[in-house]
């Protein structure tokens, strides 16, 4: 039997219309709308396996996804620019194929990323260009005080208190190496990167900073929100729409 050759996929997508990454019931999902146009385009069925899961309606800049594909006169070992330009034109506008390429036949795409990068977008006027793609709020918060409460996530491990209830991991532990707010024209960013991410922590956390930002409670207050290891402690979890998964590094 022919051995299987191991390829990455880097692609990035607009999540508005999908509900997350991950194949799931009932739901149409980037993973599964990607293997079946890849199934068509070699010619066998294609199962990937993603960096992550993205919830429903957050949008990847960066993504990563790893395939194996058996080698047929219809799709030999090198998978050209030519295959992925096939791809690309069944794919829907919203999902985009950058490149394909080779690697060990013991790579994975999720377990050998060492860290990723999130932003959350947030601006103050309306804007029809940034609709979908960022949350509008109408009062501005102080960005010191985010800041200062960002600065004492980055001292603790356990992020219980940001993660969706009742999600099947092993572990809530995750090593957080940036928690930022930038001001940028009129809009904020929030850049965080850490070394996993659990479900719905980001969109949890920039809720939270948003009550401090709002002097609706001091930055101090972080800290025991977090050693709480309670959901319903923490802030409420913004809109999908203003976050995107921007950049995943492997070691």
């Amino acid at each position: 039997m022919t051995e299987k050759q191991r390829y990455f996929i880097e692609l990035s997508y607009d999540g508005t219309h999908y509900h997350g990454w991950q194949i799931q019931p009932n739901a149409v999902t980037v993973q599964e709308v990607l293997n079946n146009c890849l199934s068509t385009v070699l010619r066998q069925s294609i199962e990937t396996t993603g960096c992550g899961r993205t919830d429903a309606g957050v949008h990847a800049r960066e993504f990563f996804a790893h395939l194996d594909v058996e080698p047929t006169d219809h799709s030999p070992w090198a998978i050209d620019d030519n295959i992925i330009r096939s791809v690309n034109a069944i794919l829907p506008h919203d999902i985009a194929i950058k490149r394909i390429f080779p690697v060990a036949t013991d790579a994975h795409a999720r377990f050998d990323a060492i860290s990723r990068s999130y932003e959350y977008h947030i601006h103050f006027n309306k804007d029809p260009f940034k609709n979908g793609y960022s949350w509008e709020l109408r009062d501005r918060p102080d960005l010191d005080l985010m800041n200062e409460g960002a600065s004492i996530i980055m001292d603790h491990t356990d992020f219980s208190c940001f993660s969706k209830s009742n999600t099947q991991v092993k572990t809530n532990i995750c090593k957080i190496s940036r928690a930022e707010w930038i001001a940028k024209d009129d809009a904020i960013v929030f850049h965080i990167t850490a070394d996993r991410f659990l479900r719905n922590m980001v969109r949890a956390i920039v809720g939270t900073l948003l009550l401090v930002g709002k002097k609706e409670m001091e930055p101090e207050k972080v800290k025991d929100i977090i050693e709480s290891k309670n959901r319903s402690m923490a802030g409420m979890s913004v809109p999908a729409c203003g976050l995107f998964l921007i950049e995943v590094k492997y070691g």
